[in-house]
């Protein structure tokens, strides 16, 4: 088959990344033709054959102000032109979608299906729902400026969006978040998807308050690879496994980021600390961990990542910040942890962080909210408090670090866990929604 596997960003950026690149990866190794559409960037791994992209475009920056970007976050006429100039050379099978909405725009969606008319030739869209976005404009379900978690824009009511200025604090930002929501609403844009994938069944549930999108819905959790025996294979921290490349790649090195607040620093041993790996940002729960820490100064902590809390996270007197961490050197430090803590404050969807925990037999303390409290049986193989309650959070911090054979047989059990590896969810993907459409 063919397939065209379509993400804003093409270099390593977030969990959406790490899901094409390895998906995109397996699917070659099965024969199977894979390139990739989204923006062009001076980090960019991944690409198509004819080197056809959008223009890099950050909807973070002050750019805002300029006269046509808020038109071409709702409707990219460039992406859909673009995109039908690789679809045109590539015929794919398959378009998956991933995350397009503001920087490629469901443009994209209307680039394919024009492709069809024009060609005569059936296209399968697919979508992985890795956030809320189609169903909530600021994606996340939760207000920033206040932190609330909020279901005010399910069934269509997008224009709390505005008044709760939803998108960066910003009430022009809201604005076009809002009529980007209700456009593609009236005109039953993403209706015309045919399968949309949900990693949790929080999602699925969350999708399905849509009637454009309830009758396309399935759920399949994400993958995750078994654990690696790596004192058997001799595997030393300094084994950092790079980024995923592929045929129609950049050849660019990727620079493993410098470790911070390392200095002066003892190293910790396995089972001496808590740990914490994901980025370092609000929406994660980084403060209230961070008030936890600061509740337990006698418990030592080991963070890794990177994120605009980054600064707060170095300058913890009991927390030694690894910086960002990839592959086998982050499978060690997990590996090594009494136990990982998951604070998301979130609704957070299939989180990758709390997967690789547990078949690393770490066990995981993971907040109440979105998707992650499916993947951990209380009580068994790690436990659940409250998200945004620090009380509660450090109370749990507390009652496992004083109790280790408990956080070993929390570790026992986390050996039954079976997740899809990458391999298993491949073969699915292709057979229940490439080929067909249909779950079982």
């Amino acid at each position: 088959m063919k397939i065209l596997m379509v993400n804003k960003f093409l270099y390593p950026n977030g969990g959406s990344e790490t899901y094409i690149f390895q998906l995109g990866e397996e699917l070659q190794k099965r024969g199977h033709e894979v390139q990739y559409f989204g923006m062009e960037h001076e980090g960019r791994i991944v690409g198509n054959r004819i080197d056809c992209y959008t223009s890099d475009m950050d909807f973070h920056t002050g750019k805002l102000q300029k006269l046509l970007y808020p038109f071409k976050i709702i409707y990219s006429v460039e992406a859909k032109r673009r995109m039908g100039r690789v679809l045109q050379d590539m015929h794919p099978d398959v378009v998956h979608l991933n995350n397009i909405n503001f920087q490629l725009t469901p443009s994209v969606i209307y680039a394919v299906r024009s492709y069809e008319k024009r060609t005569g030739r059936k296209v399968k869209v697919v979508y992985t729902a890795h956030d809320y976005q189609w169903v909530c404009p600021n994606h996340m379900m939760r207000i920033p400026s206040t932190g609330k978690i909020c279901f005010d824009c399910r069934g269509g009511y997008f224009g709390m969006c505005t008044r709760n200025r939803c998108i960066h604090n910003s009430r022009v930002k809201s604005l076009l978040g809002t009529i980007e929501a209700k456009y593609y609403m009236w005109r039953r844009t993403y209706g015309m998807v045919d399968v949309i994938i949900c990693p949790s069944e929080f999602m699925k549930k969350q999708l399905d308050t849509s009637p454009l999108l309830e009758e396309k819905t399935v759920m399949m959790r994400n993958f995750v690879e078994r654990a690696v025996d790596m004192e058997k294979q001799g595997i030393t921290d300094a084994d950092v496994k790079q980024p995923v490349r592929t045929d129609f790649q950049k050849q660019k090195d990727v620079e493993k980021p410098s470790s911070k607040g390392m200095a002066n620093r003892k190293s910790t041993q396995p089972g001496d600390y808590v740990l914490y790996f994901g980025r370092f940002s609000e929406e994660k729960g980084i403060r209230t961990l961070l008030a936890a820490c600061e509740a337990l100064p006698d418990i030592p902590f080991v963070f890794a990542g990177s994120g605009p809390l980054e600064e707060k996270v170095s300058n913890a007197k009991n927390v030694e910040n690894k910086g960002f961490v990839t592959g086998e050197a982050l499978h060690r430090l997990i590996a090594g942890a009494r136990f990982s803590v998951y604070p998301s404050e979130w609704y957070e969807n299939c989180p990758f962080s709390v997967m690789e925990s547990q078949i690393y037999g770490t066990p995981v303390l993971v907040s109440d909210l979105g998707g992650a409290p499916e993947l951990v049986q209380a009580g068994r193989t790690g436990d659940l408090f409250r998200g945004g309650d620090a009380e509660e959070l450090t109370a749990h911090i507390r009652e496992l670090w004083n109790q280790p054979e408990l956080c070993r047989a929390y570790r026992e059990n986390c050996k039954e866990i079976k997740f899809d590896t990458i391999g298993e969810y491949c073969d699915r993907i292709v057979k229940d929604v490439y080929q067909t459409g249909d779950m079982t």
